[in-house]
């Protein structure tokens, strides 16, 4: 379980538009993630921008990277995207968390 300080530090960081973009991109495609000039790309970010976001949001833990050859992949970190939406959720609807779930929701 994640601890308020982790949550807090996490939706910090995804409390600003271009970091918040760029995590649900890295969600939507997956564990193996994308290069960083793939996402530059796909968000039209500079680089540079685009590095101070990846930094922000890896010190939160939201993402991880790899080097391959010359290119670095960020991946959204699903263990701490779970575990913050575990911890929001831990005592919803007085703990019948399927009494929570949004209607046709699919997760």
């Amino acid at each position: 379980m994640m601890k308020p300080a982790q949550v807090v530090k996490a939706l910090a960081a995804l409390a600003q538009p271009t970091r918040l973009a760029i995590y649900r991109l890295l969600v939507t495609v997956g564990p193996d993630g994308l290069a960083a000039g793939q996402v530059a790309e796909k968000l039209k970010v500079s680089p540079a921008t685009l590095s101070f976001h990846f930094k922000t949001l890896s010190h939160a833990g939201l993402v991880e990277s790899r080097q391959d050859g010359r290119f670095v992949y960020y991946a959204a970190n699903f263990a701490v995207m779970n575990g913050m939406v575990d911890y929001l959720t831990e005592n919803c609807c007085g703990g019948n968390a399927d009494a929570c779930k949004a209607p046709g929701k699919k997760c």
